[in-house]
């Protein structure tokens, strides 16, 4: 049986060794890494409840696209109970925990992109690199950023797509700044851009700049995804994947839930 360690080494190997990863948060976060295990749970984030279903489906491993301590590298908050908490039920679960981050957003396709692309479902021309985790394409067919949106809810289950500026002029040119890389405002100035998809955006820059900019007859918007709708589809992919990386895994996806919740106000 191979242990967390080694699969973590065929994992990053799988998805790129060429980056400088001597500050990468591509680390285990708790648990021991010469575990052996055999059945891997993914998700984007460790929240509690997936915590819960990880150790309720006996997984021996939890691999995550974003921090589970509320920051980059995983510093835990010091005399903080909710931290507390959390590394207790790490514990109990007997999870070996693991950030797959840089990798994934680093090999020759970024893998998140490609998931997110894939369950997009839209044919597209042009694909390119920008720069971190920044990518761009041009639909074959040009789309409203509000048909947009609807497919978005229909095909990533996102609950509420966000758009700020244009909504129903036609757009073909498209950044897919999935997550909350840097340099979604420059991709947004950008006179090659159409619309910038991003997971979070600061609404006083960049999505008062999209609506100032349609205001004033430029196509341009500015589409929020939320954090794990803008993500989300690449982690699946890991999870299709991951057995052809290593056969003889027993994985499962376990869905995290959006952040935020949507009740009706009577």
């Amino acid at each position: 049986m191979i242990t967390a360690a080694e699969l973590i080494k065929k994992l990053e190997a799988w998805s790129d060794t060429t980056g400088d990863y001597s500050k990468t948060c591509d680390t285990v976060k708790c648990g021991d890494p010469d575990k052996p295990v055999a059945r891997i749970a993914i998700s984007m984030f460790a929240t509690p409840d997936v915590i819960r279903q990880a150790a309720r489906w006996r997984a021996d491993m939890l691999i995550v696209h974003e921090p589970s301590f509320y920051s980059h590298m995983d510093v835990r908050l010091e005399n903080d109970p909710i931290t507390q908490a959390k590394e207790q039920l790490l514990k109990e679960a007997g999870l070996v925990l693991y950030r797959f981050h840089d990798h994934p957003h680093r090999k020759p396709f970024d893998m998140i992109c490609e998931g997110e692309l894939k369950a997009l479902g839209l044919p597209y021309h042009n694909f390119a690199n920008a720069h971190w985790a920044v990518n761009t394409i041009e639909l074959d067919e040009p789309i409203t950023p509000r048909q947009l949106g609807r497919i978005m809810q229909e095909r990533l289950n996102i609950a509420q797509p966000k758009i700020c500026g244009t909504m129903d002029q036609l757009c073909s040119r498209i950044s897919l700044c999935f997550g909350t890389p840097g340099g979604v405002f420059e991709e947004l100035r950008s006179d090659d851009i159409d619309i910038v998809l991003t997971g979070e955006a600061c609404e006083w820059m960049l999505g008062e700049y999209a609506r100032d900019a349609a205001q004033l007859g430029f196509c341009k918007a500015l589409i929020i995804m939320g954090h794990i709708g803008s993500e989300r589809d690449g982690m699946k992919l890991l999870a299709q994947k991951l057995p052809e990386i290593q056969p003889g895994l027993a994985v499962r996806y376990f869905e995290c839930g959006e952040v935020y919740s949507y009740p009706r106000f009577y």
